[in-house]
């Protein structure tokens, strides 16, 4: 049975899917009519964000797989693969192809023709997009909690639910710029402006995507449990008796809701061997009753003065 939180992922994936496919063919019927240069790179545009979203979802199945011997983690970090590979077909296609068309617009601008089938298609894409946006802002406001969006997004294991919302902010952005710019070259006259409303699409498309990189990059090297979770598993073991010292707790996350932990810990010399099997026994139930993401713990008993030490961490 999926998660709870794998399921609203979906939704909001599904959601912005069906909205993006009905667009794009909207805005090709009237890039081809009115020979609105925005509104064709706007048409790609829709149909990247539509083909991301058939990967992100495939990337939500793949993840899916059960361990083996050659992944003995699982697969769940190939949806960090996945979200990585949306944000450079972003980059590349969906800012490359409207910069392209807008600069080809400029050097050899087109005859103007009537713009009210862009307005119509622009007014009811941004309708679908909106509710589609606000699906996404749901799902994330309710999962980040009270923090802050930007430091919520850089914390977030899920790529998915911000993927999509970062989608969905960049082509309401997209349809206001592609709206001004229709309306701007037919009040002046002047077909160039709609080819640079097409650069300015695709400026604002190629900075959504190096961020989404940025962040997809750091969950796929791979990143530490929150903090608040590293301080739980460093409570729970330090109150152990038998421990005298928590040496470290080094954690990375393998999916969005599973954890791999490895402690090393200083235990007490006149501990048996079997008297400490029984303890690693007993911490590792209690570590999996208060976090159940935690799916592999890894024990070391080790001398406090023997630990290797990390650098501090860079400040944030």
């Amino acid at each position: 049975m999926a998660k709870p939180v794998e399921r609203e992922s979906n939704i909001v994936i599904l959601a912005a899917l069906a909205a993006n496919v009905g667009i794009a063919i909207a805005k090709f019927i009237a890039a081809g009519i009115s020979g609105s240069s925005s509104m064709l790179t706007e048409g790609v545009h829709s149909l990247v964000d539509s083909g991301n979203q058939v990967l992100l979802l495939y990337g939500q199945h793949k993840a899916k797989r059960p361990p083996d011997h050659a992944h003995p983690f699982g697969y769940a970090r190939e949806l960090y693969f996945w979200s990585f590979v949306v944000a450079i077909l972003i980059f590349a296609v969906g800012s490359g192809v409207s910069i392209y068309e807008g600069w080809r617009h400029i050097w050899e601008p087109e005859p103007l023709r009537s713009p009210t089938i862009n307005y119509i298609v622009l007014g009811v894409a941004f309708a679908m997009e909106g509710a589609s946006w606000v699906i996404a802002m749901r799902a994330f406001g309710r999962a980040k909690g009270s923090v802050g969006w930007l430091r919520a997004v850089h914390d977030s294991k899920d790529p998915s639910g911000f993927i999509v919302l970062f989608e969905d902010s960049a082509a309401l952005a997209g349809l206001v710029i592609a709206a001004i710019g229709v309306w701007l070259s037919h009040a002046l006259g002047d077909p160039r402006i709609d080819g640079i409303a097409s650069v300015i699409i695709g400026v604002v498309l190629g900075l959504v995507a190096i961020l989404l990189a940025r962040e997809a990059k750091g969950l796929l090297i791979g990143e530490r449990a929150d903090p608040a979770i590293i301080e739980t598993i460093r409570g729970i073991v330090a109150a152990s008796p038998g421990i005298t010292a928590v040496n470290h707790v080094r954690t990375i996350h393998t999916g969005p809701t599973e954890i791999f932990v490895a402690i090393s810990a200083d235990f007490e010399d006149s501990l048996t061997m079997g008297r400490a099997e029984t303890m690693i026994e007993d911490i590792e139930r209690a570590l999996h009753d208060a976090e159940p993401m935690l799916t592999s713990i890894y024990i070391r008993p080790e001398k406090q003065e023997d630990a290797a030490t990390l650098p501090p961490p860079d400040p944030v």
